[in-house]
């Protein structure tokens, strides 16, 4: 029951002295009795305090005992005033300081009185709430059944608990859309949010919006894989039986989510026969029939897509994640390969690779010690997948050389000679960066020479002693005897293309 309620009831006869900003629109939390000068040990929070003021021996000891209670979230005091006559102005304006609600409770009547009261309507209100709550989950269950979205039944309890709601996995892929997708800078304050929370539901802050976090389901599996309802508007501001609302939608989410789940599994087995035939270099023909047999459309333009998710359990979970993914831009059709790794055929969409790449990397903050790795062929048609998949895998395995986290590695990227160079093992990198430039760096811990820097700066600018000395506000000739030192000690000769191509790499690999 909400503060007003009591305050209205006739029988109790209960004066407010001051109200706090929204204090009488604020449901009643637990009633706690004491007269003890600092309460708030035995406080969590949104209590009723009812009071005896026995506790007040001089002026000063209101502030303490409101500073006390308000500092562990008390919201109000009931004061009995039958031991004082009155209750005293002291704590009167140490309540207006502190923006406590004070109520002043007549001699005749009893906190007891008080309490049972607050009790009895609270039975009352738990037998409507749970009444209502059964009513509901009737009706959806009913709404399921006769083939209702869950689309359809997210605007219901939007329109009901006055919050939009929608369900989003943790790549961002939106389930149920509600009224409009949330940008992607929302989204990875949010899914940020939901994977680090301690517990849920969590709310999370974006910009001046915020988002409700409720699991789909018990919210007790891995949060990686799971469905998240996100509801506009701060939970613990609602009243409980908009909450309660709000888990029967996640209830009836799980179960939509597995009927879907289901049916994706279903297709597995067709997906996998497509990649085995895809790998043994088996006629276009037969993979594209495979291929539109586990839902997809082969023939439009494709991109291959490899995965690996190392030490995060079950081989599932890595799987869910790619599926997921893959159904941002089309059908899920995703299989291990015959190397372990995951492969995914998905329709060619432009912005692809960065669209994967921002949706793997929303996983980030929930891997721990987990690393995923993930190569991206380019644009291909059904009778070049195979070329197509070997790109994929050789970005992939650039991808998994790296130390971040999550890695995303398209074929045209592997270009570059740092993904060259991060294909190699680091013992390798290392010893030849050790045999080109180790005097080098050797003579600078020593002299301190800058020649390490000098080299690096030459280079980058292709060579040039004018540009180089400028850069470094160096003359032009100390420039050269820099070089020419390099030069010594490398062996190298900074002229030749081939030696510059050995030191560059060498730079590059320290």
């Amino acid at each position: 029951m909400l503060l007003s309620e009591l305050l209205d009831a006739p029988e109790l006869g209960l004066r407010l002295l001051h109200a706090a900003g929204g204090a009488l629109d604020r449901p009643i939390g637990r009633l706690v009795t004491t007269d003890l000068l600092g309460p708030g040990r035995y406080l969590n929070g949104g209590e009723v305090v009812l009071t005896g003021l026995v506790w007040r021996r001089q002026p000063a000891d209101s502030e303490r005992f409101v500073t006390s209670m308000a500092g562990r979230g008390a919201t109000t005091i009931l004061a009995g005033k039958a031991l004082l006559g009155d209750v005293p102005e002291d704590l009167l304006e140490a309540c207006g300081r502190h923006e406590v609600t004070l109520v002043e409770v007549p001699i005749e009547i009893a906190f007891a009185d008080v309490t049972e009261y607050v009790a009895a309507a609270g039975s009352a209100e738990t037998g409507a709430r749970l009444s209502a709550s059964l009513v509901r989950q009737r009706q959806l269950l009913s709404s399921i059944a006769a083939g209702r979205s869950l689309d359809e039944l997210a605007a219901r309890i939007s329109a009901e608990i006055g919050h939009d709601c929608r369900v989003l996995t943790p790549t961002g892929r939106h389930v149920v859309p509600g009224p409009g997708e949330l940008d992607d800078d929302t989204l990875d304050v949010v899914m940020r949010r939901f994977l680090t929370a301690d517990r849920t539901p969590a709310v999370a802050k974006a910009g001046d919006t915020s988002y409700s976090l409720f699991p789909v389901g018990s919210g007790l599996g891995n949060r990686l894989t799971a469905w998240v309802l996100v509801i506009e508007g701060d939970h613990t501001q609602w009243s409980h039986d908009h909450v309660e609302a709000v888990h029967e939608l996640g209830a009836i989410g799980a179960l939509d989510r597995a009927r879907r789940d289901e049916g994706r599994r279903a297709l597995r087995p067709l997906v996998a026969d497509a990649l085995a035939l895809v790998e043994s270099g088996a006629p276009y023909v037969e993979v594209a029939a495979r291929l539109r047999q586990a839902g997809s459309h082969a023939e439009r333009p494709m991109v291959v897509a490899v995965a690996e998710l190392r030490d995060e359990g079950p081989s599932e979970v890595a799987l869910s994640l790619f599926e997921d993914v893959a159904l941002t831009v089309g059908p899920a059709v995703v299989a291990p390969g015959r190397d372990g790794l995951l492969v995914g055929f998905l329709p060619f969409v432009p912005g692809l690779p960065e669209q994967m790449r921002r949706a793997f990397r929303r996983l980030a903050p929930g891997l721990v010690r987990a690393r995923l790795a993930v190569g991206i062929s380019g644009e291909t048609a059904i009778d070049t997948l195979a070329g197509a998949l070997e790109e994929a895998r050789f970005a992939q395995r650039a991808a998994g050389a790296g130390r971040a986290p999550v890695s995303v590695v398209t074929s045209d990227e592997v270009a570059s000679h740092v993904l060259l160079l991060a294909t190699l093992p680091d013992d390798v990198r290392r010893t030849y960066a050790q045999r080109v430039l180790g005097p080098v760096v050797e003579h600078d811990r020593r002299t301190h020479a800058d020649l390490l820097a000098t080299l690096q700066e030459f280079l980058a600018c292709s060579g040039s002693w004018a540009r180089t000395a400028e850069s470094l506000h160096l003359h032009v000739n100390t420039v050269r005897y820099r070089i020419e030192r390099v030069e010594q000690l490398t062996g190298r000769d900074l002229s030749r293309l081939e030696d510059r191509v050995d030191v560059f790499l060498a730079l590059k690999s320290l």
